[in-house]
This record gives structure tokens, C-alpha cells and sequence, in this order.
């Protein structure tokens, strides 16, 4: 009789290492998911926002990237929070209070970038563009305006109004024109906004190098407001075709153009508007409007002209005392003439480099010809325009680069 021996299975060892998927590592994956959709969502605003070191960064490409990949990686980093979140809510002792922190802080970094802090929540278009004859106008005289004639029409734009709006779209002449501002550059520019052959729509995204920027509605593109270039995106190195504008005071306006229309403010945005005249005149202290009451610094007052292929800015300081500078740019003689009321100002071609212009009244006298500073000669003849930008002194430099100082 044979005794039969069970054979003897060796006994499996239980698995000591944690499961794929164990609460400790899905509450990383939680925490992991709500610091980088929050850090995202800051970083997308403070690439094109006025935030602390932001502005002078070279980081307009990085920035668009950002932006346009903003929903794959807004639901990368989603899909890691929600996968935490079971595990996050069941956590015990302290770690249950940080369950709903991270949440809290995640929407209100949401809320805040995307509401708060986004610029065409903050500036917004107008409404409507009520425009009215000299009769009707209730703007101030001497208030400032963005000036421009289209064929015979003339319209003139307050900064009161244009200065928070940003950007106003208007029919002149029959043909469209985007006339927009920035605040924080001193930059009045008047474009046409027609883009490989229509008539493109814009929304204020953001800004770069402290200049504002809009977006193209079509391709997205991004385009910089202080010389209407397309900085990044599929229409990047465009430019818009520049409308010649002026700045100058309403009253001055209207003796140049007494049958021009004047926007109006949109009551809707009544409490938006500048009250008083302090970015103006350039009596505001504001780290990002105000103005450097010096020459040559970084929020100085300079006139800008290009001319025969030469960029030169010339002191606002300078040019108040002095009244009228004669130069040659580029070859070419010209004046630059600033109005009694010291707020408006003018530059032209002279007829040659011998004649040199003095102030007499309210005209410019040189040989023997005078010509108004608002322009003719008796009631005809005129001095041919130059365009001249008045603006902080960081941002002239900054779009023209190889400008030279007067």
C-alpha cells in the first residue's frame, strides 16, 4: 500500500507595492491638477498684461502659444484634478481643509483672469457712436481730440472717450477706419482695417512692451496698436494702412474743420470716462498713465516724426519753450509749431532749408510768407502736412528703435 503525499504549493507572497491608482497618489494628481491650471491661467494673463516684469520681456511668441493652446492644456490639467478629486475628498486630518482651498483658489484664479483681468472685459467697445455738428456738441473745447479728414469728411475723437474704449469703429467718407488709443503709450493712431480685402473685426486682447493689442477675429492674430503691425499669429509682419490723424484741442479742430462731427460719449460707460484733465495735461502721477514732468524720461512727453527714412523725437519740454523748431529730417526741411494754447501742434515741410519759420500771433512767418498754424495761407494755400505723434518717450523709442533725440 503506497502513501500518497500532497504536493506542497508554495504560497504567494502578498504584493507589497501600492496600486496604480491608490488614494495617495490620486491626491497627488489632485493637487498637481489644481497648481497648474492655476498657474496657467496666471500666466496667460501676465504675459500680456501691465504686471511686474511682464512688459519688458520678449516674450510676445510664448504668450501667443499660451493662448492658443489654452483649452488642450485647460483640460490636461482638468483631467488631473477631477481624477483626484474622489481621493481628495475623502482625505482625513488637515488634508481635508486643503480639498476645498485648492478649489476655491483655482476658480478664483479662473474667475479673475478670464473676468476681472481680462482687457476687453475691462475696456470695452462702445455701444454706439453718436456724432454731432459743432452745434450740438457737448464735449469741452479744449479737450483733446484724435483728428482725421477722409475725403472732405472730418471727424474728431476725444481721448476722454477713446481713451478707455481703446478702439472706436466708424465710417468716414465712405470708408471704414478703426481709430484707437493707449493710454499707457500716449499713442493716438487711426488705421484702416481693411486685411486681404475686407473689412477685418478686432478685440482688444491684451498688451505688449506696455502698447496695447488687438485681435483679428479671423485668424486670431495679434496686432500691435502703435504702429498697426501684426506681431504673431498667421498674419504676422501685416501692417494696417495708417489714416494721417491730428491731436490737437477741439477748438483747434473746429477752425481747422468748423463743419467736423465730434463723437460723444456712450452713456452707457458715463462713470468709465476721465472726469477731470489730469493724463491731458499731463499733471497725473500714475505709475502707468501718468507722466514724467522731465525731459527724456521714461513717461516724457516727445513729438515723433519720420521723415525721409530718419526717426527723431523731439522734446515736449523743448518745444513749449521754444515754440517752433526748424530742422532738416532725412534730408527734407521741416517745422514743427506748437498753438497758443500749448496743447495742440502741428509739423509741415518747409519750402527749403534757408527759409526758417518764427512765431508772429497765431501764424509762422518765414521770407515773406506766413501761413496759420492751423494751416492755409489767406484762403488757400498751405504748408504740406507731416504726421507727428505725440507720445511717452519709452514708447517712441521702443517702435523705433533706431530714432535719434533732437
Amino acid at each position: 500500500m503506497s502513501l500518497q503525499v500532497p504536493a506542497i504549493r508554495p504560497q504567494s507572497r502578498p504584493s507589497t507595492s501600492p496600486p496604480v491608482f491608490s488614494s495617495s497618489r490620486l491626491l497627488v494628481l489632485f493637487y498637481l491638477g489644481a497648481c497648474l491650471l492655476a498657474t496657467f491661467e496666471f500666466l496667460k494673463v501676465w504675459f500680456i498684461m501691465p504686471l511686474p516684469g511682464s512688459q519688458r520681456m520678449r516674450s510676445i511668441d510664448v504668450a501667443y502659444a499660451i493662448y492658443q493652446w489654452r483649452w488642450p492644456l485647460r483640460t490636461a490639467f482638468g483631467v488631473l484634478l477631477l481624477a483626484g478629486i474622489p481621493a481628495a475628498l475623502r482625505a482625513t486630518g488637515w488634508r481635508r481643509w486643503l480639498t476645498p482651498a485648492a478649489l476655491l483658489m483655482v476658480a478664483a484664479v479662473a474667475y479673475m483672469t478670464n473676468f476681472v483681468m481680462a482687457a476687453d472685459h475691462m475696456f470695452k467697445p462702445p455701444t454706439v457712436v453718436t456724432m454731432l455738428p459743432a452745434a450740438s456738441n457737448k464735449v469741452p473745447g479744449d479737450r483733446l481730440v484724435v483728428g482725421i479728414d477722409v475725403d472732405g469728411m472730418a471727424r474728431a475723437y476725444p481721448l476722454m472717450f477713446i481713451g478707455y474704449h481703446h478702439q472706436v469703429r466708424d465710417t468716414v467718407g465712405g470708408r471704414d477706419v478703426l481709430v484707437s488709443y493707449c493710454t499707457v503709450c500716449r499713442t493716438g493712431r487711426v488705421f484702416s482695417p481693411m486685411v486681404e480685402g475686407r473689412a477685418e473685426q478686432f478685440r482688444l486682447v491684451g498688451m505688449d512692451h506696455w502698447n496695447a493689442m488687438f485681435e483679428d477675429r479671423t485668424t486670431g492674430s495679434w496686432w500691435r496698436q502703435a504702429n498697426g503691425e501684426a506681431v504673431t499669429g498667421r498674419r504676422k509682419g501685416m501692417v494696417l494702412d495708417e489714416i494721417p490723424s491730428l491731436q490737437v484741442t477741439l477748438d483747434q479742430w473746429f477752425a481747422l474743420h468748423p463743419s467736423s462731427l465730434v463723437m460723444q460719449g456712450d452713456p452707457t460707460f458715463a462713470t468709465e470716462y476721465a472726469k477731470d484733465y489730469s493724463f491731458e495735461k499731463g499733471t497725473s502721477r500714475k505709475s502707468l498713465t501718468g507722466t514724467d514732468t522731465t525731459s527724456w524720461g521714461e513717461k516724457s512727453w516727445v513729438v515723433g516724426i519720420v521723415a525721409g527714412g530718419v526717426a527723431r523725437a523731439y522734446d515736449w519740454n523743448r518745444l513749449r519753450r521754444e515754440r517752433v523748431i526748424n530742422d532738416v529730417l532725412g534730408g527734407l526741411p521741416i517745422v514743427l509749431v506748437l498753438a497758443a494754447d500749448s496743447a495742440s501742434f502741428y509739423a509741415y515741410f518747409r519750402p527749403d532749408s534757408a527759409t526758417r519759420f518764427v512765431l508772429r500771433g497765431d501764424s509762422i512767418v518765414g521770407g515773406d510768407a506766413a501761413y496759420a498754424i492751423t494751416g492755409g495761407r489767406g484762403s488757400s494755400a498751405s504748408l504740406p502736412a507731416i504726421p507727428a505723434s505725440q507720445e511717452f518717450w519709452h514708447s517712441w523709442r521702443t517702435f523705433q528703435p533706431s530714432t535719434e533725440r533732437y
